[in-house]
């Protein structure tokens, strides 16, 4: 059991090393076989976290800090870890609620200013996701207003002439760049969430055609016992004929 541990320490060793050495993949490395040695520790998984989060994985790095978290609700490294990935990939609402819930677990001046901080991007991001689509519906305005006057100027015989038509054209450019200003947001908030999907599973359909020919491979194995066994009851009640045939 001590040899275990000891292992254990080791190779947590060998991956702080590496991280204070920026090598972020070895040291993922030392932490996933420590953790195959022992799935009981959060500051493992911890650990573990913080190197996906340098490697930009950050779908793993989520993963390993709701694990610590589940293993120690109580420990506010976990709910540290989780916030800064949620801050690194711009989820800053989802991370200042998991600054606050480390903040009350432990009082430490530097989760207060991460708080601030969270709050400041939030607030910010907040009001760029509310102003985007009327500064693209304001573009749209300067552009309609632009090709009216370019024709009035520009043209040799204008087309635009009549007022509510030169108006239909502002108005028109105006809602094409607020529907714009729409898709593009909702295409940011669409990028957010994409960074902490799960990865695409490429060995997915290898892994179901390994599955499938191991059990072809068992079910093979269990009608040859099958046979076997049938072919042993056979041969006794052979015995036992031939037996009773030698008594008469």
């Amino acid at each position: 059991m001590s040899t275990n541990a000891e292992k254990v320490t080791e190779l947590r060793e060998r991956g702080n090393e590496c991280m204070r050495a920026s090598n972020y993949a070895e040291a993922v490395l030392h932490y996933s076989h420590a953790i195959k040695l022992d799935s009981s520790s959060p500051q493992l998984y911890s650990n573990r976290s913080y190197g996906f989060l340098k490697l930009q994985h950050f779908y793993h790095a989520l993963e390993d800090a709701n694990e610590a978290i589940r293993l120690d609700p109580n420990w506010a490294k976990g709910y540290f870890r989780k916030a800064e990935v949620e801050f690194a990939t711009k989820h800053y609402e989802d991370a200042l609620e998991s600054y606050r819930c480390a903040s009350q677990l432990q009082k430490d001046p530097t989760l207060l200013e991460c708080i601030l901080r969270a709050n400041k991007e939030m607030m910010r991001q907040n009001k760029v996701d509310q102003q985007t689509p009327w500064v693209a519906a304001g573009i749209g305005l300067i552009l309609g207003v632009l090709v009216v006057v370019g024709d009035a100027v520009l043209a040799d015989e204008p087309m635009l002439t009549h007022p509510v038509l030169q108006s239909i054209i502002t108005i028109v450019f105006s809602v094409l760049g607020l529907m714009l200003g729409y898709c593009y947001r909702w295409y940011i908030k669409n990028q957010r969430k994409a960074l902490l999907e799960p990865p695409i599973d490429l060995l997915g359909e290898s892994e179901a055609k390994d599955g499938a020919a191991e059990g072809e491979e068992k079910a093979t194995e269990e009608n040859a016992q099958e046979e076997t066994r049938s072919h042993t009851r056979y041969s006794k009640a052979q015995a036992r004929y031939r037996y009773k045939k030698g008594k008469s």
